[in-house]
């Protein structure tokens, strides 16, 4: 506690602040037959993963407060600027990871007008770095702002697993502004729109002191192997107050100013560009909202695409997509490099797979009734229509009717 009270005095003079000291002993060591985290990855398999310990300072500014999580690509860390006195999320890439075109999107957006309203949205990148692994390799580090939960965190806090309708409004709109200005100022597109990537902006800056505070009072459990340290994740606590809906991850973002058909989108979320390989930009990031509404608000897909032992197959996704949309146009077809897998050149669908009977929009949506219901799936058609022109831009879906009633 008085590590955290001293920092509290520097507070108001703005003087860098003096790393403060972690628990070296009295840990919980986890089992070497317990899989801890990324230990089960591959990548850290083979080495590939930075040892960050809790306590480090990098950049001569950062110094890491505890692990936030883990991914194949990185591991996520709640740090402190010593600095400027700012906590920030450290994402420390695998050896050599880190795609340069990813930190070249986060320039692009940090070059783009600040005045948009979507701008707040979207998350940015505050600082890049690097670090040197022991053993000789380069790890690239982004700086950001630290997130609350994402969506995906929410539903599972939410005994229901589904968003209320006033919560649902509220996070699409700010979705949709994210999407504008990304679409409009940035020229980008997202194609990994999903819960796991819409976080909540923490404002509650007492989560941050308590993060800290727990991890010198009650240090993560950990392990050694080899001798870096594997932590455990630690989750921020419940915010008195919830900040603005931030689109995150850019990983998987490109360029929207030339048109391209290589495979792209989570599977349940995949376009029909996408799908038969026509010629995509920035409506698959549409789509994929209108099909993404289903898991946060009626909690369940709305399409699967699954065969009978569960595998994804792109041919029973079109069947679901024919069965509650109808079939595609005749002009989409013809523009698609796949249509012959599963179409003859008349637009007859052929693949081996039927079409669902009896299936529809209205049916799907089962917690919405009378003109109410009609307004929502109104605003849901104008994202999910077959040929990419036809569906509505963010821009003209933020004055829906259903959006702003």
């Amino acid at each position: 506690m008085s590590y955290l009270l001293k920092w509290a005095k520097n507070l108001s003079r703005k003087t860098p602040l003096s790393p403060l000291r972690f628990p070296t002993t009295g840990f919980e060591i986890v089992s070497d037959s317990q899989v801890l985290e990324e230990e089960q990855l591959d990548e850290f398999k083979s080495g590939q993963y930075y040892p960050v310990n809790i306590g480090d300072v990098y950049a001569s500014k950062y110094q890491v407060l505890g692990k936030l999580g883990f991914g194949t690509t990185s591991t996520v860390w709640l740090a402190r600027n010593l600095h400027d006195h700012n906590h920030v999320a450290l994402k420390v890439f695998v050896q050599d990871g880190g795609d340069p075109e990813e930190f070249r999107i986060y320039g692009i957006i940090s070059r783009a007008s600040t005045s948009h309203p979507g701008y707040r949205h979207v998350r940015t990148a505050l600082d890049t770095f690097s670090l040197q692994s022991p053993g000789g390799g380069e790890h690239h580090c982004l700086v950001q702002k630290p997130m609350w939960d994402s969506w995906k965190d929410v539903l599972r806090r939410n005994p229901t697993h589904r968003f209320t309708e006033p919560l649902l409004k509220a996070g699409i709109t700010q979705l949709l502004l994210g999407l504008d200005y990304l679409h409009t100022e940035c020229e980008l597109v997202h194609t990994d729109v999903k819960a796991d990537n819409i976080l909540h902006e923490l404002v509650d800056n007492q989560l941050l002191e308590e993060f800290t505070m727990a991890e010198i009072e009650t240090p993560s459990p950990r392990k050694f192997i080899k001798g870096a340290p594997v932590y455990m994740s630690r989750k921020f606590g419940l915010p008195r107050e919830f900040g603005d809906i931030v689109l995150s991850d850019f990983g998987s973002a490109v360029r929207g100013n030339q048109k391209r058909n290589h495979d792209a989108q989570p599977n349940v979320y995949r376009s029909p560009e996408v799908m038969l390989k026509v010629a995509w930009s920035y409506p698959v990031d549409i789509w994929n909202v209108g099909a993404m509404i289903w898991d946060i608000f009626e909690d369940k897909h709305l399409f699967y695409g699954n065969d009978p032992s569960g595998k994804y197959l792109t041919r029973f996704h079109l069947a679901e997509v024919i069965g509650l949309l109808g079939p595609p146009p005749l002009d989409l077809i013809q523009r698609g490099v796949r249509s012959s897998e599963f179409f003859t050149e008349e637009g007859k669908w052929k693949a081996d797979v039927p079409i669902p009977q009896g299936t529809s929009l209205e049916g799907s949506e089962e917690c919405l009734e009378g003109s109410n219901k009609e307004e929502f799936l109104a605003f849901v058609r104008g994202m999910l229509q077959w040929r990419p022109e036809d569906r509505k831009t963010a821009k003209q879906l933020l004055e829906d009717p259903w959006l702003k009633s």
